[in-house]
């Protein structure tokens, strides 16, 4: 399991001009809310933030955030990112304590894609409907990820949210809802239409 561990600084500029001074020393602004405490204003040093985002399971997990000695468990809420760079704009983390539950976006991994009957015996293709999932648990049941086991599957079937496996005291926020969405299935694949055309 991975581990998040950040450290920040508090911050008593607010505003877009303080924003725009952190980011020239390359700094993200960032806000910790939520819980009893009041909201503080953070900055993290870019590079350690943009590091830990590349790994998709950064989005669901319990992270650590080390502000001037001081740890905050937390989860990330928000990222804005630049529409053209590779530069993280802004980041809202929430508290979190082991009583309250909490919802998530979670990914999903699919196994068995190349290997499912669909696909190897059937010349199926896969089409993914859905990425993650929303779930709600307590903090230490959030899953780093989702698995979805694609073996069984054959051509014209498709997995909705109940057909998935979800781990021990985890609930789908969409089903609890009544909306048992799609999540994959396997299709035939397209033929051009000129292909076929007569001499």
């Amino acid at each position: 399991m991975s581990n998040f561990i950040l450290d920040a600084k508090t911050r008593a500029d607010a505003g877009k001009g303080a924003s725009r001074r952190l980011r020239a020393l390359n700094e993200v602004p960032a806000i910790i809310y939520g819980g009893s405490a009041s909201p503080i204003t953070i900055s993290i040093p870019h590079k350690d933030l943009a590091k830990a985002a590349a790994d998709e399971t950064f989005f669901a997990h319990i992270l650590t955030l080390r502000v001037e000695g001081k740890d905050e468990k937390v989860v990330i809420k928000d990222m804005q990112r630049h529409p053209s760079k590779p530069i993280i704009l802004h980041a809202d983390f929430q508290r979190i304590d082991d009583t309250h539950f909490i919802t998530m976006h979670v990914p999903l991994h699919f196994l068995n894609e190349e290997t499912c009957i669909g696909v190897k015996q059937q010349g199926g293709v896969i089409n993914h409907d859905r990425t993650d999932l929303v779930v709600r648990c307590l903090p230490q049941n959030l899953p780093e990820f989702i698995e979805v086991d694609m073996l069984s599957v054959k051509l014209g079937d498709v997995l909705h949210i109940s057909d998935i496996k979800l781990p021990t005291a985890v609930t789908s926020v969409d089903l609890s809802h009544g909306h048992d969405h799609p999540v994959v299935h396997v299709v035939a694949p397209k033929v051009s239409g000129g292909d076929d055309a007569a001499a």
